[in-house]
């Protein structure tokens, strides 16, 4: 396990706005992406009957939609250890494939960084 004190003030936020998100809806992720003008992208997972969307594949549909041309970081909050293969890949499209995805568990500490690709 790591802590997030060597974490820049950025990522550290994204965290934060992604473990905010998961309480505040009472869902199982929370996630945040930030763009390249370092607009945020906060969403939770999305479970209805006809759509289903991890919480990072949300945010990162938020980003497109609100027109983001890149990314430069996700953060995923949750019991999972490690980021889905769909959710790198739809960082790794906006984003590119050194993207970092920051994974944290539910009280906001850092477990690890992987990256898009």
């Amino acid at each position: 396990m790591s802590d997030n004190t060597d974490l820049d003030a950025e990522d550290r936020k994204i965290i934060t706005l992604a473990r905010s998100a998961r309480a505040r809806n009472g869902v199982p992720e929370g996630a945040a992406v930030r763009d390249e003008t370092g607009r945020t992208y906060v969403a939770g997972t999305v479970a209805l009957e006809s759509l289903k969307l991890s919480a990072l594949r949300t945010a990162v549909a938020m980003a497109v939609a609100s027109g983001a041309q890149s990314l430069e970081a996700a953060a995923v909050v949750g019991e999972a250890a490690e980021a889905a293969d769909e959710d790198r890949a739809a960082v790794r499209d906006l984003g590119g494939p050194e993207t970092p995805v920051l994974l944290a568990g539910p009280d906001g500490t850092l477990r690890s960084t992987v990256t898009a690709g």
